[in-house]
């Protein structure tokens, strides 16, 4: 919480009132006062905001109003010290986590160092992901081949659409009409190579040029 000089000062006169352990303590972090209570201070043990508090061997000048003179960013030390109090990250939009965790880091926050790092993390990895590549294939067959192709497809290669290119073929006394049979499927790459190994392994139904039947690629 940043305070105008004049609560600052009243708030000091009530500090020392109380010999400097009363239950609020005044921060000068950079410049800037910050007034909260030394229950806040103290809920990471092992912090450097708790020893300072506690007094265990940390040599920290004061000010002229008996606040801790701390010599770090005060733009970062707000959500530092909101998070001591209610145990959560509220950052501005425009404020940057490296910036909260280099000082998370220095006053040894531990919760808060890991909760920066996850969310760094999982924003690296969602800028980093690569959008699936969508693979068209045109298989060639007869009417009664069919059910056989669209049934034995396989490995996420899915129907997407039929056209009829007429009868090509004679077989005895009937023409088999000929099909075009359009057939898609995503590829998921990954941001540190092609796509996954299974996606070079599929199995589609495809004819070869000089022979209608379907065979195995």
């Amino acid at each position: 919480m940043r305070m105008e000089a004049r609560e600052a000062a009243a708030a000091g006169a009530g500090g020392r009132a109380a010999g400097g352990w009363g239950k609020w303590v005044r921060l000068n972090v950079g410049g800037t006062v910050f007034l909260t209570t030394r229950q806040t201070l103290c809920r990471e043990q092992k912090s450097f905001l708790s020893r300072l508090c506690q007094g265990e061997e940390l040599q920290s000048d004061r000010d002229e109003t008996g606040a801790y003179l701390i010599d770090r960013d005060p733009t970062y030390f707000g959500p530092i010290l909101n998070f001591l109090r209610h145990g959560k990250l509220v950052l501005d939009k425009d404020m940057a986590e490296e910036g909260v965790l280099e000082e998370a880091e220095f006053y040894n926050i531990g919760p808060l160092i890991r909760i920066i790092k996850d969310r760094m993390e999982e924003k690296d990895y969602t800028v980093t992901q690569v959008p699936p590549k969508h693979v068209y294939r045109v298989l060639q067959c007869q009417e009664e081949e069919l059910t056989q192709m669209v049934s034995t497809m396989s490995d996420g290669w899915r129907f997407e659409q039929l056209v009829n290119i007429g009868s090509s073929y004679n077989y005895g006394s009937e023409d088999q009409a000929e099909f075009l049979c359009v057939v898609s499927k995503e590829l998921h790459s990954s941001p540190h190579g092609p796509g996954c190994e299974a996606s070079r392994k599929a199995k589609v139904p495809v004819c070869a040029p000089s022979d209608p039947r379907l065979s195995w690629q």
